[in-house]
Parts: structure tokens; sequence; C-alpha cells
């Protein structure tokens, strides 16, 4: 496998395949086509074999609800804290291991770059601990319908800041997850501010970070170093207080060190996966993970009523038409793929 095949800028959870196809500045109104990835790479990776590399991906992003609800003893904060300590090594490890070094180095004599990443830093930051605060209160199913508006508030973005052009399918896609959010504010009788903070400020982080093109894992580890140097400081200070739960015994030490790998790990089998299959085929992957949690937080015995089941139904309702706009376009490239050959 040679590293320049694999994407420069990977999906993560909630992005499109065709969002992510188009690096564009924030404020940019043309739309620039997705490209497809071409048969020379798929053919170097059995699609079959990628596709199930990439679908493990998204179920431990899905399941790892389940990984920080053991990791209830400490608080989101420090959990976060954490989460970015022990994701520098590994990602440190993996950009070894790819020859990414180099580039990750360059990075610093980019001002422009570093800036926006200490933006993006403080985006994710705030998504880890908006995520890992509302598994520990018992909010998993308002983190899965954050996930599943995502991708809508992805092309709600598009459409209204980008000034990208979208059919009136998207539209409808987005109009059905508007008005699921609103079926929840009056039936049920509340804002859903974690699910939109969650699915806002990851849609904003994406948004942001294709301002630049970099190689996902060297976005990534710059990120969680830029977070990991003052957390590193503030654990430093909590220890030396008595507080704090890595030095309470193995298991704690061990849950909070495993939350580094657990963050990188699916990222890094996405990666691997998505150069052998096709957009298509992520754009429906990515619901894998907010179903797993959708299911986990039925399992946990989370309250589920009618009037939330009716939100969950249209905004549900409302990704079929997405999905199936994507299929439709699929279809298209195809048939526009094999009259150029003729």
């Amino acid at each position: 496998m040679r590293e320049h095949d694999l994407p420069h800028d990977p999906l993560q959870p909630g992005e499109t395949p065709l969002d992510s196809g188009a690096q564009h500045s924030v404020g940019e109104a043309k739309t620039v086509p997705a490209p497809d990835i071409s048969a020379a790479i798929r053919d170097r990776m059995d699609p079959l074999k990628a596709g199930l590399i990439a679908f493990t991906a998204y179920v431990i992003w899905g399941l790892s609800t389940i990984f920080y609800k053991f990791l209830a003893f400490a608080d989101p904060s420090e959990i976060v804290l954490h989460r970015a300590v022990w994701s520098v090594p590994t990602l440190a490890v993996i950009l070894l291991a790819a020859s990414k070094w180099k580039e990750a180095l360059g990075v610093l004599a980019d001002r422009r770059a570093l800036l926006i990443l200490a933006a993006t830093s403080v985006l994710i930051a705030a998504n880890w601990w908006t995520f890992i605060f509302a598994i520990n209160a018992g909010k998993i199913l308002s983190v899965s319908l954050g996930y599943f508006i995502n991708p809508l508030m992805n092309v709600a973005v598009g459409v209204f800041i980008a000034h990208e052009r979208f059919g009136k399918m998207r539209l409808l896609a987005v109009s059905l997850a508007g008005l699921g959010v609103i079926n929840q504010v009056i039936a049920v009788g509340q804002i859903p501010v974690i699910g939109l903070f969650l699915a806002a400020s990851f849609t904003l982080y994406g948004y942001i970070r294709k301002t630049i093109k970099m190689d996902g894992r060297v976005g990534q580890f710059w990120e969680t170093v830029i977070i990991a140097i003052p957390s590193i400081l503030y654990l430093g200070y909590e220890f030396s207080q008595g507080h704090g739960h890595f030095f309470e015994g193995p298991r704690q030490a061990i849950l909070l060190m495993l939350a580094g790998p657990m963050t990188v790990a699916p990222l890094l089998l996405f990666i691997i996966g998505a150069r052998g299959v096709s957009f298509a085929t992520l754009g429906v992957l990515q619901f894998v993970a907010p179903t797993l949690q959708f299911i986990t937080g039925l399992a946990y015995g989370e309250a589920f009523s009618w009037s939330y089941a009716i939100t969950f139904a249209l905004i549900w309702l409302g990704l079929g038409v997405f999905v199936w706009d994507l299929v439709l376009y699929a279809r298209k490239m195809k048939r526009s793929s094999s009259a150029d050959k003729v």
C-alpha cells in the first residue's frame, strides 16, 4: 500500500463523502464536483475487504458509547484531557509508520494552517466533551440524534453559507430534518441542545478543516497536540492537588490511556477502508455509527416516547431521501464515466 494513494482529508463521522470531495475556501460560491476514487486505486484492494474495514471503523465509532460508560468514574473534562494526551503518542507512531513526519513538521512553517488547526482543536474538544457528558448523563439517544442530523446539516451549510447549488431532493432532506427538530421543540417541549450542538460543532469543524488541504492523520495529530499541551499542565496540577483518577488503580489508568487508541483506531481503519470503496458506499456506511448509538441508548433503558419517535422518523425520512439522492448521483457518475470510455 502506497501512502499517497490514501485520501488526503478523510471523512469524519457525519461528514458526507460528497462534501469531502470538494476542497474550497470559506465563502466560495463555486460548487466543485466530488471526484470518484479511481479504478486503479480500488483495484489494489478487494472492495468487499475494504468495505468491511470501513464498516468496522463505523462500528467502533458507534459502540464507543459503551467504552465511555466504563469511564463514568471520571468527569467528562478529565476524560477529554486524557483522550487528547494519549492520542498524541498513538498518532505519532502512525505518522512514523506512514512516513508522514516530514509532512507533519512542515505544518509548523504554515502560520495559517496552525491558526486554523487551533480553531478546529477547540471545536473538536468541545464536541468530545459534549459527547462524553451526554453518554455518562444517560443521553445516548441525544448523541445519536446529533449524528443523524450531522450529514443534513452539512448540506444546509453548503446551501446557505457556501452558496452551493443542490437539487430539490437534498433541500427536501434538510427540510424534513428541520421538521424533526421543530417537533422535538413543540411536542417534546425541549430544544435538543445536545444533538444540535454535536451536529453543529462537527459540521463547523469539518467546514473549517476543508479550508486547508492536509492529510487527515497529520491534521488530527496537531489538533491533539494543541489540546494535549494545556491538558498535561492541568492534569499535573490536578494530580498535585490530590485530584484525578489516573493513580487510583491500574483499571482506571488503563481505561483512561485507552481513550487515545479508541479515538485514533477507527480513523486509521477508515483511511484504509475508504481507498477501496465508492463514495456512495461510504455515504451509506456513515449512518452505521448513529444507528448503533441509537440501539445502545435503548439497551441502556433511556426513555423513548412517541413524540421522540416522530422526531427520529422525520429525520430518518430525510436521511432516506438523502441516501437515495446519493445513489442517483453515483449512478449518474457511473454512466458518465462509461460514456467517456466509449
